[in-house]
C-alpha cells in the first residue's frame, strides 16, 4: 500500500458518473468563454504538454514572462469566467477550509501530456489547501515532499478522485508521469481533465 506525504489526501471515486458528467457540462461552458491555450515555460517559451484555461477571479497563467495569477485570459484579454457551484460546493465539502477559492485551474492532458514535479507555491496564502479533481483517463499521479528529490509515491487516479495538499503537505512536490488512454468513457474523445481550485491572497488582501 502506497503510503502518501503527511497533508496529502487521496479520495477514490468521491464524484458520482452523474456527478462528472454534471461537471464536464460546466467546464464546457468554461471553455467556451474562456478558450484552452498553450502555455509555456518562463525564459525558453518552451511549450507545456498541456493546455490550460481558468475560471475565477484569477487565473494562473505561465509563459515567457514567468508563472503568475492575473484576472483575465492571456488571448481575449477577457475576464475569466465564474467558478461553477458544483465546484464551489465541493472546496466547501473536503477543504477543510471556510473561506472560497479564488482560481480553478483546469489543465487538458491529451494521451501523450504529462507535468514534471513542481510545487504549487505562487499563492501568497498557503494556509490553504490546493484541491485537484480528476475527469476522464486515468493518470499516474507521483507525490513527493517538500524539498526537491526527496522519496515519491505514485498512485493511480480515476475519475472522479479528488486529491488534496494542505497544511504539512501544501508544498509537496507532485507531478502527472503519465496518461492512460481510453481507460474512461467520460469525455468523448478522451483525455484528462484535471481541475485544481487554490485560493490566492489571504481573506481582505487585495491582489496587486
Amino acid at each position: 500500500m502506497n503510503v502518501l506525504p503527511k497533508g496529502v489526501r487521496h479520495i477514490p471515486a468521491h464524484l458520482s458518473r452523474t456527478d462528472q458528467e454534471a461537471l464536464v457540462d460546466d467546464i464546457r461552458r468554461v471553455v467556451e468563454a474562456a478558450p484552452l491555450f498553450q502555455p509555456a515555460m518562463p525564459k525558453t517559451g518552451k511549450p507545456l504538454s498541456v493546455r490550460m484555461t481558468n475560471c475565477g477571479a484569477l487565473g494562473w497563467v505561465a509563459d515567457r514572462a514567468g508563472y503568475r495569477y492575473q484576472p483575465h485570459h492571456p488571448r481575449t484579454d477577457a475576464p475569466w469566467p465564474a467558478i461553477p457551484e458544483r465546484l464551489l460546493a465541493l472546496w466547501t465539502e473536503v477543504s477543510g477550509h471556510d473561506v472560497p477559492p479564488q482560481a480553478c485551474l483546469v489543465n487538458f492532458y491529451d494521451d501523450a501530456a504529462k507535468m514534471g514535479l513542481h510545487q504549487d507555491r505562487d499563492e501568497r496564502d498557503l494556509t490553504a489547501p490546493v484541491v485537484s479533481i480528476s475527469l476522464g483517463d486515468d493518470c499516474l499521479f507521483r507525490v513527493g515532499e517538500t524539498t526537491r528529490g526527496g522519496r515519491t509515491t505514485s498512485i493511480r487516479l480515476r475519475s472522479g478522485d479528488v486529491v488534496i495538499l494542505g497544511g504539512a503537505g501544501r508544498l509537496c512536490y507532485h507531478g502527472v508521469d503519465r496518461i492512460y488512454p481510453a481507460t474512461s468513457t467520460l469525455l468523448k474523445k478522451g483525455g484528462r481533465i484535471n481541475l485544481t481550485l487554490r485560493r490566492v491572497t489571504a481573506p481582505g488582501e487585495p491582489f496587486a
